[in-house]
């Protein structure tokens, strides 16, 4: 007499395979996500393309002048206020001097001072420079363009102490010596990568608080439509409950995946075209840990959305059994972009606050190679142990069909 062991159909097995290729597929066919997913990605072309093509550009104003003094003046502020690339980027040149703004000026030469007002005045001038050497006015519509005055009030400034010290019998250097204090930067790079890191910070929570909305809501009401219609009593006489968590957890991490991945290479590639193109190893590797971290988190979070949704009877349940998730999301995404000094290293390895903690951290340069590991690791046994807990609520209370349960109630239910 032989005995077999009942085994499982592969089937039944590989359900979650099934599951989560309708997830996708049913996502892919929104209209919404569609409109949101190419909405997102047109303004970061838009943006790019707008740092692109306005980066380079010098903001260009005209002075009108009614002489040959005037001209000149205007003629040496131009020279001084137009900015070296090559010279401004390493902080030497013409248009690395203190209180020169980077502007380009032209000159317009017209008959006498009248009408030099009178194009001021038609709005052909942004400003005028009358008078003569030694007394000097410039002359504007409403206000006098503060780039103008310093580019022109620099050259007049220099021209006057020119003449003063002819008229003593000295030199300028004799008369500015010791005046001159010299600045000396410890980081030259700071300011500009200060900004870099400001934006990368946002661009890490607005991606990750908008996945984490827009898929673990999409669950959450996946989950309640089908307790609502009573379809999930079908399904869980085909296939086991577990697998049907299972496979909407990874139809929507593929997907969330999937869109972040798009998002992080236009954002990578888009730097490129900018003036901060030498961040981009340091961008791409933060970007790299955004993912990985996202991902791990993302999984945690897509669980408890979809326990939100097992323990709502109707669409409308859905809002109150999310917002502790919804806030959750927040304080985790928020204070992890405010945070400074120890409380941001700390935030740093906290679970789901790191995924937008450690990549701010990895761009600042404050991180080691190995931090990113042990966050990974943390948040990777905490996603664990959140999953088993919520695959357990989860198969309790989809099946119940009485009214709105709370978290305490769900987890007070037996199998």
């Amino acid at each position: 007499m032989t005995t077999t062991t009942p085994t499982r159909s592969p089937a039944t097995e590989s359900a979650w395979r099934i599951v989560a290729g309708r997830e996708i597929m049913v996502k892919l066919r929104d209209r919404n996500f569609i409109i949101s997913t190419l909405t997102t990605i047109a303004i970061f072309v838009v943006a790019f393309g707008l740092s692109f093509l306005l980066g380079g550009r010098d903001d260009e104003k005209t002075v009108a002048v009614a002489s040959n003094d005037a001209s000149a003046i205007v003629h040496a502020a131009a020279a001084a206020a137009t900015p070296d690339r090559e010279g401004a980027e390493e902080g030497t040149g013409p248009g690395a001097q203190a209180g020169v703004p980077p502007i380009e000026l032209s000159v317009t030469e017209v008959a006498d001072p009248a009408a030099a007002e009178q194009a001021v005045r038609d709005g052909d001038a942004d400003a005028a420079l009358l008078g003569r050497p030694g007394a000097w006015t410039l002359v504007g519509s409403d206000g006098v363009d503060p780039g103008i005055a310093a580019a022109v009030g620099s050259v007049v400034a220099a021209d006057a102490l020119e003449r003063n010290a002819a008229a003593v019998g000295a030199t300028v250097s004799e008369l500015t010596a010791g005046s001159v204090v010299e600045e000396r930067l410890l980081d030259p790079d700071g300011a500009a990568n200060e900004g870099v890191q400001l934006v990368a910070g946002f661009v890490f929570v607005f991606l990750f608080y908008m996945a984490a909305i827009l898929f673990g809501y999409a669950i959450a009401n996946s989950v309640v439509e089908e307790k609502q219609s009573r379809i999930v009593e079908i399904l869980a006489a085909a296939i086991p409950l577990r697998q049907l968590l299972v496979g909407k957890v990874v139809g929507a991490t593929a997907l969330a995946l999937g869109q972040m991945a798009i998002f992080v290479a236009i954002g990578l590639i888009g730097l490129t075209f900018t003036d901060y193109s030498a961040l981009l190893p340091s961008v791409a590797g933060a970007a790299g840990w955004y993912l990985v971290l996202f991902v791990i988190g993302f999984v945690a979070l897509a669980c408890l959305f979809a326990v939100a949704g097992a323990l709502a009877t109707r669409a409308e349940d859905v809002q109150s059994t999310s917002s502790p998730l919804l806030t959750l999301i927040m304080i985790a995404s928020f204070a992890g972009l405010f945070l400074q000094g120890t409380w941001q290293v700390i935030g740093s390895y906290v679970p789901i606050m790191s995924t937008v903690t450690m990549p701010i951290r990895l761009v600042e340069g404050t991180a080691h190679w190995w931090e990113p590991v042990i966050a990974a690791v943390i948040t990777l046994i905490a996603a664990g142990a959140v999953m088993v807990v919520a695959e357990r609520v989860y198969r309790r209370s989809i099946m119940q069909t009485g009214g709105k349960l709370t978290y305490r109630q769900a987890l007070a239910l037996t199998e």
